[in-house]
């Protein structure tokens, strides 16, 4: 295994690990200051989000920790790593808590995470997006597709 991989490996480590410890200040810490956040799907959080101010604020802490009740919150309860090279590294992650609402958000993520000097530097995530609409939301989706204000962008 060449050193730039195994360095992104431990640094995926650590994001998964501080997100389990709910370690936000940690996890914020593992990204570059111009990261960029593209979220699948339509929902309030979708699309793409360029800088930490953004990313950490109204995606992370208002679109979907603001929506969960603080004391039942632990993402990464389940996590793995499906693969790794010198430039990306994919894993998969169960997690989540209540929602204010009353409806439970127990999400599972697919991720792909670009790494540069040491940093992730863009995170391209998949994940539930009738869930996150109906627990994070309170709408139970019986409107049709929309288009995102900020595109997903590949």
């Amino acid at each position: 295994m060449s050193e730039r991989r195994a360095a992104n490996i431990a640094l995926v480590t650590r994001y998964y690990e501080a997100l389990a410890a709910g370690d936000f200040e940690t996890l914020a810490a593992l990204h570059s200051d111009d990261v960029v956040f593209n979220l699948v799907g339509t929902t309030p959080v979708s699309g793409r989000w360029v800088g930490k101010a953004e990313c950490f604020g109204p995606v992370v802490a208002d679109g979907v920790l603001g929506k969960l009740v603080a004391e039942t919150i632990k993402f990464s309860r389940q996590w793995r790593i499906m693969c790794a090279d010198e430039d990306c590294v994919v894993g998969i992650m169960h997690g989540g808590g209540m929602g204010t609402n009353g409806h439970e958000y127990l999400q599972t993520y697919c991720q792909i995470l670009t790494i540069r000097d040491g940093l992730i530097a863009e995170l391209h995530e998949f994940f539930d997006t009738a869930l996150v609409e109906l627990a994070l939301n309170d709408n139970p989706t019986i409107k049709g597709p929309s288009v995102p204000v900020r595109p997903f962008a590949f």
